[in-house]
């Protein structure tokens, strides 16, 4: 029982310092209705009038017809689109194709100092060496 009324007592002191603390003033409601007596005042800063409206849809459709220069604007800017992605692209593969050709010349290099190295070890110094063995250069 004791529990119970410690509880409700809690409750009671919390609800009485609420009530007279300065920001429940604020949170509440307040008791001028000017507002609501002119409704027109909020309408006008939210809505325009019927003309206005018709002309700004008008002017801003998305169906409505370009002007041949705002077409002619839009396709010469898909064409520059077109001609720095193809200048990217022929750049790319001219890179590729010279890191593909420096690769193969390393790759015939050691393939040569290999051979090379091969022949010497193995020449026994009594045949000449094969120039039909030998890479022409």
């Amino acid at each position: 029982m004791s529990c119970t009324y410690a509880t409700v007592l809690a409750l009671l002191a919390v609800l009485l310092a609420l009530s007279l603390s300065p920001e429940a003033d604020s949170a509440a409601v307040p008791s001028s209705t000017s507002n609501t007596t002119d409704p027109q005042g909020l309408l006008k800063r939210i809505f325009m009038k019927e003309a206005d409206a018709s002309n700004f849809f008008r002017r801003r459709s998305r169906r409505g017809a370009k002007s041949q220069d705002e077409i002619n604007a839009e396709q010469r800017l898909v064409l520059a689109a077109d001609e720095r992605r193809r200048e990217f692209h022929e750049e790319q593969r001219n890179e590729f194709e010279n890191y593909a050709e420096e690769e193969h010349d390393e790759q015939d290099e050691r393939t040569r100092v290999s051979t090379e190295q091969w022949r010497e070890f193995h020449y026994d110094g009594m045949h000449p060496p094969h120039e039909y063995n030998r890479h022409s250069t």
